[in-house]
Order: C-alpha cells, then structure tokens, then sequence
C-alpha cells in the first residue's frame, strides 16, 4: 500500500485545525493500510468483445465516446419470484449491452424514505431487492455507479438509534442546534431546497435535542465538524470501490457542512471535503470518478470541477435540461446556443455528466441567470398544462419559489391530452435527447427516456410526493411485450435511441475530452461540430428544434477543411448520403436530427 499523498493531511489540518486533522491523518491512514479487500481490488480491465460492441472502454479512471450510463432503480423492472436486481441484471443483457456501457443503480441499500435516498445502512443491499452477488452480475458487462448518499442518513439508521440512546461515540454524529428559538435570523439564512422544517425536534436520555434535517424528518444530516464522522464517510466509499463501483455520485454534496449564519450550500469546506475524497481515491483507487449532483446556477454548478485535477471528474449538467426544454417550447435555439458555446472545462480530466431526465424534476434554480423569469415561469406553466406539478422551496427572505419541475420528460415536450401523431411526437422527443448526446460529456439516460415512457399520474395520486410521476415500476413482461411491438411507443423511441447511441459509439469526434463549436444555421438548428481530441475526426450535428422545415446554411469548406460546396456528406444515423449543390443548404424536417461527417 503506497503511503497516501501529502495532500491527504493537508486537507485534514484545513478542515480541523492542526492538531487534531494531524491526529484525524493518522487515523485515516491505518485504515487505508488495513482496509479488508482495497488492495485486492485492482482497476478494472476492459470488458471481453467491449471495442467491437461499442461498449465503453475506458478504464484507470478514463471515459472515451463509447461510455453512456443508464439511470436505474434497482427495482425498476419487477417480474414475479426473482430477485429486482436479477431482473435489471438480466434486462441489461438482453438489451443494453452495445447501447450503454455504464449502469447507475440509485440507492439500493436499505432505505426508509424518499425513495431510497434516506440510508440506513450504506454497506447492505436491501434483501427485497436482492444481493451483492446481484450487484455483482450487472458490473461484469457494465461500468458501475453507486449513490453516495452522504449529506444525512435515516432516522432508522443504527447511527441514529445510537445517537438518540445518547451512547457516546455517536453524539457528535450529528448537528444539534442550541437555542433554536433564539436563532431564527441567524438560520433563516440557511439555502432549503424544500419547503419543510430546517430542524426536528428528537427526544433522548439527556433531553430534548434539536437536529438538523435539511430535507426531511427522516434525513438526518451529518455532522462533518466530527472527524470520526469524515472517517467513517471515507471507509464507506471505499467500501463501494471493493464493491466495483467505477464513478460515485455524490448525491446532494453542495450542502454537506454546515455554519450557523452562513447559508449553508457551497461552502469551502465542503468542497475541501469532495478534495480529500478525490485525494484518498487517487491514492488506492484512482480508476474511480466522483460525480457531483449540485441542482444550483450554472457557475455554482461547475465550481464542483475545482482547479481540473483535485475535485469531482464529472459535474452534473443541471442547465441542459431546462434550457433544453425552453428550446423545444419556443422553437428557437438562440439560448441554448449561446449557452453552450459558453461552456468550458477546467482540465482533459474533467467532463460533464449530461443529461435531461432522471428520478428528480427538471430543476428551475439552474436555468436562473440564462433565461429571463418570464420563460423560467412559462416552463411552469406548460408543464401544468402537459399534466405535471411544480414543486417549491424555501428563500431565505422566508418566500417560497418554484424549484423543479416533476413530470415525464416526453410529457414535458407533448402534452398527453393533444391529438398530435405518436410520430411528431416521438421526432421531437429524439431531438432533444440527440442534442444532449452530441454535447461534450458523457450522457446519463433515465431509464423512462430510454424506454419511452410517459407520466405516472396515478402514483402521486398513491404517494403524494410530486416525483413519483416519472418514477413508475413496471412489470417486466408487459415491457418486453411493448418493446416487440413496432407500433409501440417504447418500441419507437428505444429503436430509435439506441441508434444514435450507437452513431455517437462509432466516432471519435464525440469523446468526452474532444471540443466543439456552436455553429449559427439559423435560430430553429441547434447546431454543433464535434471535435475528437486529435482534431482528425469531425461531426456537424444538426437538429431542428422547431416544428417547421428548415434549410441549415453555412460555410461547409470551413467546417469540414477538406470538402468543399459540392461536396458529399453522410449522415451517421441513417447512413444516408448528400450531395451539395454550390450555394444551397440541408433541409431538415421538423425536428429532423442529422450527425454529417465527410464521404
């Protein structure tokens, strides 16, 4: 075991001073040299047949353009006698080997609330949805990433019996707030992202406690001014290193450390923290790449990356989707054009983790700042119209704001209710989720995207909880049945998706540490030319965002070098092939995606 790097006791001596972050060093060293299965964890090997698959390759902590991750509950798919995981194990198999290369399995562990997001236990596999040998399966035809969910942990939790029992290694495990009445001006500064009380009151041996609770009553937040607390978060997540997990999503991180007075959310010792977590897995697991899931502005957002080499590898894309959808609902590209030819990276090592749907909403706080409140408010309004709600939360004046918008992201694009063709339909669905393909970053796909689902009304009307609207179980053999049938939807869109996976599988140009740039064909084409790193591979992306024919122009000689006007073009998702006359454009059908590459 190589001795941890000098940057490990620097960040503890930051964090808690020199004596005890020297101390707190020392401890956290015997546990890298003695932690059960680390050293017998090697980095991962490229998967047998992955090139010639097009699954993604990369390894030692590397993504290439064949990477894609699918996010998944664990239990999304249910068949009657088996095991969740064995079912999503299977499923994956039989489907997605080719079409995606990574897994995201949302909390699996033992949960009591919120949809598996409130742990009480970080190194179980919840036994009613299978095993570690469950896990194990999916993780040898696919790349791993596990939730680290570790702003708070459940009420039920075993930490928190202990703590409400009073036992001493745990009182300090959590944060307690003293003469809470008192400091109402001093919390009301506190960042919420929900609408519920910041403190519950628990009742223990030595009195009446005030705990912080950041989210719900049932998610208790950690108190990281504890050391112990740090150390323990640490063995965790290599824990799942040993458990094969290749990227750790570090779920709702911006609010781990907490100062009365301050707000609470992008503090400098919580990015410290997400440093000395990046320093600890360089050091024993350097193939593994922490995700930052942060739903805030756009230049908080990214102040997850750090300085390109000590914090999180991948940072959630969290502007795409709004503006994605802004896009689409005005029929004009103009922003998100102009926000994407914005967007840069700090260092090769670094990429966004882009995506439109997952088991949360679309959330508003990242569109603030790009796009005016009359169209933030207008993404509210049709998305009540499509059949959707509008979450809120808490400002610390003390009002409340639309946060997140809960609906099915196809929903979100077509109202249910209208009598458009299934066609138009899905056209419109697939340039979207071809825009957020061909942006730098490796793509996250919801399992409903992928499967072309639509909203779940019903279970909110079962749960009262706004998400569970795009969080619907489904039976496995009325999914496979669907999905054989070509006049189905899931049928469409899955068809359809997994062709322009492949298409961005099969060229350089889209890999995650290539560039691009933001081409102007007129206000309806978002259109972007993909670079590989080398410069040798190219692809013009053009999609028609409206639902009129558009002619895309432009200088062809100057975006692709080597071919002139009266040259040819080939699509890479169709395979068709264009000739272009001199001074004449592309027409593209409304919503029409074209991915144009030389010959």
């Amino acid at each position: 075991m190589p001795n941890p790097s000098s940057s490990i006791p620097a960040h503890l001596t930051a964090l808690y001073g020199e004596a005890v972050g020297r101390a707190a060093f020392e401890r956290l060293r015997a546990r890298l040299t003695s932690h059960p299965g680390l050293a017998a964890t090697p980095p991962p090997s490229p998967r047998p047949g992955a090139e010639e698959r097009g699954e993604g390759t990369g390894v030692g902590g590397e993504v290439t353009q064949r990477d894609s991750i699918l996010i998944t509950y664990a239990d999304q798919v249910r068949e009657l006698g088996v095991s969740p995981l064995r079912t999503l194990a299977e499923l994956c198999e039989k489907y997605l080997v080719g079409v995606v290369s990574g897994i995201h399995i949302l909390p699996f562990y033992p949960w009591s609330s919120d949809d598996g997001f409130s742990v009480r236990d970080y190194r179980a596999v919840d036994p009613a949805l299978g095993d570690w040998d469950d896990v194990a399966r999916v993780g040898r035809r696919f790349r791993l990433m596990f939730d680290a969910v570790v702003n708070h942990v459940s009420a039920q939790s075993e930490w928190f019996r202990a703590f409400l029992r009073d036992d001493p290694p745990y009182r300090d495990y959590f944060i307690v707030v003293e003469g809470a009445p008192d400091l109402s001006r001093d919390l009301s500064r506190v960042v919420r992202p929900r609408a519920l009380p910041l403190l519950t009151n628990f009742t223990t041996p030595s009195g009446e406690k005030s705990v912080w609770t950041t989210f719900s009553d049932d998610q208790i937040d950690l108190n990281y001014r504890n050391p112990e607390v740090l150390l323990e978060i640490i063995d965790v997540l290599l824990f799942y290193v040993t458990r094969g997990a290749e990227f750790m999503r570090l779920d709702a991180i911006a609010y781990l450390w907490k100062e009365i007075g301050t707000p609470c959310i992008h503090l400098p010792p919580t990015h410290r923290v997400i440093q000395l977590f990046r320093a600890v897995l360089d050091e024993v697991a350097p193939h593994v790449m922490l995700v930052t899931e942060t739903n805030v502005p756009h230049a908080d957002n990214i102040s997850y990356f750090g300085d390109g080499d000590h914090e999180a590898q991948l940072v959630y894309n969290f502007a795409l989707p709004p503006l994605t959808l802004h896009t689409f609902r005005a029929g004009n590209a103009r922003v998100l054009s102009a926000w994407a030819a914005s967007l840069t990276l700090p260092s090769a090592r670094t990429t966004f983790f882009n995506f439109l749907a997952s088991h949360d909403g679309i959330g508003l706080n990242p569109a603030r700042g790009l796009l005016p409140q009359s169209d933030v408010d207008a993404l509210g309004q049709q998305t009540l119209a499509h059949g959707g709600l509008v979450s809120y939360k808490h400002n610390p004046d003390g009002a409340q704001s639309p946060y997140e918008l809960n609906i099915n992201y196809f929903d979100a694009l077509s109202n249910p209710d209208e009598n458009e063709p299934v066609e138009m339909q899905v056209d419109r669905f697939i340039a979207a989720q071809a825009i957020m393909l061909s942006l730098v970053g490796v793509p996250g796909i919801y399992f409903h995207s992928l499967f072309g689902s639509r909203g779940w009304p019903e279970g909110v009307r079962q749960t009262g909880r706004h998400r569970t609207i795009n969080r619907q179980k489904l039976d496995r053999t009325a999914l496979e049945s669907e999905l054989a049938d070509p006049a189905s939807l899931r049928h469409q869109v899955f068809t359809r998706y997994a062709q322009l996976l492949k298409a961005r599988a099969s060229s350089p140009a889209f890999h995650p540490h290539g560039r691009q740039r933001v081409i102007d064909c007129g206000e309806a084409v978002f259109a972007v030319l993909r670079l590989s790193p080398d410069g040798g591979e190219r692809v013009l992306c053009l999609h028609n965002v409206s639902g009129d024919a558009w002619r895309a122009e432009m200088a062809w000689e100057n975006t692709f070098d080597s071919v002139p006007q009266g040259g040819n073009l080939t699509d890479l998702i169709s395979g068709q092939r264009f000739h272009l006359p001199r001074g004449e454009g592309l027409y593209l059908r409304p919503y029409q995606v074209m991915w144009m590459v030389r010959g």
